[in-house]
Formats: C-alpha cells, structure tokens, sequence
C-alpha cells in the first residue's frame, strides 16, 4: 500500500483535541500548501455522549474542514493509554509511514490523564522511531521537531501562531463534533465540553493569547529546544503592539 507522505503530523489522545490544541495552525499551514495529517490514538470510547460511530463520522468532517491529507485512528483503549513497547511501536510505524517533518502533539502536564500518558508516550515513540535497529524493516525516521500543544492547564508559550484568518475553520471543524461540544439539540447529558461556556472559553483563550501577541486569535504551543532564527525581522516585525 502506497502511503503519501505528510509535512506535519498532530497526534491527539481522541479524536477532537487536534482541533482544540492546534486546529487553526492545521488549517493555516494547508493554506500555505503544506500537507497535514491527523492521528487519533483512541476511539474516544469512554466519552460520556455519542459512539464510536458517529466520532468516525465526525473526526471525517472535522479533517475534511481543515483540508487534512490523512487521519488514522491507532485503536489504542480510552482511559487506558499505556507507554507500553506495543503502543510505542504503533506510534513508530505512523510516523515512519508518514514521515512527517514537524509533529504536534498534547503537552505532558494536564487536567486530563490521557493527555498525560499521550504526550509522554508520544514523546518517547517520535526519538525511538529515529533508531534503526527498533522494527527494522521500516526505514528510521524522526521528526526534526516536537510541537506540545495546550489542552487545558496552560504554559508558558514558546511562541504562538496567528490564526485571525483561520478562526472560524478552527470553529467549524470543532462544529463538526456534534456528539461532543455543545448542541442543544444533543438529546444526552451535558459534560464539561459540551457546556456553552466551554466553547466560549475556546474562544476567550484564542483571543487572549492573540491579545499578547498583538493579533486577534492565536494558539500557543511549546518546545524543549532553543529556536534558532537566521533572520529576525520578518518575525519581529510583524505583530502589533
């Protein structure tokens, strides 16, 4: 089976926390012709609305909006994510398949478990893909950087991405989740993302975090290593403040 490779490729622990973490940055670099991809590591099996099914159906509308090349969903147990040699060689063959240059991932410090054990298993699977010797009938590939994306708790941000013009793609997309995010017309009990303010906050945090960068929205992301810039104005002089 022939597989496209990808430019940049975003994990998250279920399906709909791409589009939270780093949907408009998707969705922007799609703009600018750079091949995107989506991993899902879960069914999103455990959640408290919808089913399977209609995630599927989901996360395919949600990827279709951002004008993702590829989503894949690896099947690993919701509520039970494992940094485990055998989730770790799941992580390993995607991203060798893919190849991607740039991966996005969950930040490793957060409300939810899950996004706990995804970011950490993550992390460690991406180095691990770069050795030869670790399923060796794939080529070793590892990606040149690791981009930790903000689920709940935040961090200081490394740096941030405007997505003024990406916004309401990145809203669409979250739209898409109707099982998940709030629907009034959604029949279910109503859990912490499918509140009305829960969507408003994803707003609020877009804003707030455009608001000091001197844009309008903007997701903010983290990295362990030192940016390098070879030359800083067309960078530094772009934002207003």
């Amino acid at each position: 089976m022939t597989v496209e490779s990808v430019d940049v490729l975003a994990f998250g622990a279920h399906p709909d926390d791409v589009e939270l973490g780093c949907g408009g940055t998707l969705a922007k670099l799609a703009r600018q012709g750079y091949r995107t991809g989506i991993v899902d590591l879960t069914e999103g099996e455990m959640a408290s609305r919808g089913t399977v099914e209609a995630r599927y159906r989901e996360a395919a509308e949600a990827a279709r909006i951002l004008n993702v090349r590829q989503r894949v969903n690896l099947k690993i147990p919701d509520a039970g994510i494992e940094n485990s040699e055998w989730n770790r060689h799941k992580i390993i063959e995607v991203v060798r398949r893919y190849r991607p240059t740039l991966v996005f991932l969950p930040y490793p410090n957060d409300r939810h478990p899950d996004h706990i054990h995804a970011g950490r298993l993550i992390t460690e699977a991406c180095f691990y893909s770069g050795l030869a010797k670790i399923l060796p009938d794939l080529p070793a590939h590892r990606p040149r950087r690791l981009i930790y994306y903000l689920c709940t708790y935040e961090f200081e941000p490394t740096f941030v991405v405007d997505i003024t013009g990406e916004f309401e793609i990145k809203m669409k997309a979250l739209q898409a989740y109707r099982s998940q995010f709030h629907n009034p017309d959604w029949p279910g009990e109503q859990t912490f993302v499918s509140s009305r303010w829960f969507m408003e906050a994803v707003e609020f945090r877009a804003r707030h975090f455009g608001y000091k960068a001197g844009v309008q929205y903007a997701e903010p992301f983290y990295v362990r290593e030192t940016i390098a810039l070879s030359d800083i104005f067309p960078v530094l002089s772009r934002n207003l403040m």
